[in-house]
């Protein structure tokens, strides 16, 4: 079996998805490493793929030190806290402060059986990613993009049942790309082109959404949404009486409204 090496990092990427899924093989191209993970129902499609405009100014502009600044131990942000949906930063400091904070996102997707994690999603508005697809620490391979584009996509696509660690307790399918062709930099900033398919590249789309604002919820169709709105509407319930103060967003706003296209938008790395 060959190892992937040129975007791999000691301590590396992110996404949400709880690690209650059932075992699935999938491979990560060209270069060929075996994630196993879980319970992949896939139903499949040929509809073309539209392109998801990039949010205005949020790729122009570099993090600076006090953006990249965090507290030990880092927390999960839950929807519908506001930085969730706020810009993140490119970063251009390839520094051991960033390298500490990819160590401790690891720590924390480990801890609370992710197998992906974005920076946002532990308060810091950076253009980052860690992930594991095999969820257990010492095992599968730990992965890092800085500042990650898209540069193609399939046409296929795969319905799957995904989770995040800023929604506790809620599964709902989304449908995405079952391949995505993607460059980033590593936390040395050095730059690497890589294709992901199966579980990474699901992995990977559902992290750069964090990236770009986007919310898994987004993306669902309104039948799916329907299911999981009473829950969504507790986290927002959540917020109101930990804050005192108004849900910076309400899911009974978007009733009947999907936000996002199925495809990316495409950045600068």
């Amino acid at each position: 079996m060959a190892r992937v090496v040129a975007f791999v990092h000691s301590t590396s990427l992110s996404l949400t998805f709880a690690r209650n899924v059932h075992r699935h093989v999938v491979l990560l191209q060209p270069t060929c490493h075996r994630f196993s993970r879980s319970n992949f129902t896939s139903k499949l499609s040929v509809s073309p793929v539209l392109a998801q405009a990039k949010r205005s100014g949020s790729l122009d502009e570099f993090a600076t030190p006090a953006d990249l600044q965090f507290e030990s131990p880092l927390k999960i942000v839950k929807y519908p806290h506001p930085i969730l949906r706020a810009k993140n930063k490119r970063i251009d400091t390839f520094d051991d402060n960033l390298k500490k904070l990819v160590v401790e996102m690891f720590d924390v997707m480990y801890n609370t059986d992710g197998i992906g994690l974005s920076a946002p999603q532990v308060g810091v508005n950076v253009r980052l990613m860690v992930f594991n697809s095999v969820g257990e620490r010492g095992e599968g391979e730990e992965i890092v993009l800085v500042n990650p584009r898209v540069h193609r996509y399939s046409k296929k696509m795969v319905l799957f049942n995904e989770g995040c660690l800023s929604f506790p307790t809620i599964y709902a399918d989304v449908e995405r790309p079952d391949s995505v062709k993607i460059d980033a930099r590593d936390s040395n900033g050095a730059r690497f082109t890589v294709n992901l398919s199966g579980l990474p590249a699901r992995v990977f789309q559902h992290e750069f959404d964090h990236l770009e604002g986007v919310l898994f919820f987004d993306r669902m169709t309104e039948e799916v949404l329907d299911e999981i709105r009473p829950q969504l509407q507790g986290l927002e319930n959540e917020y109101e009486e930990m804050t005192g103060s108004p849900s910076p967003e309400k899911i009974e706003t978007r009733k009947g409204k999907r936000k996002v296209a199925a495809g990316f938008g495409f950045g600068k790395s």
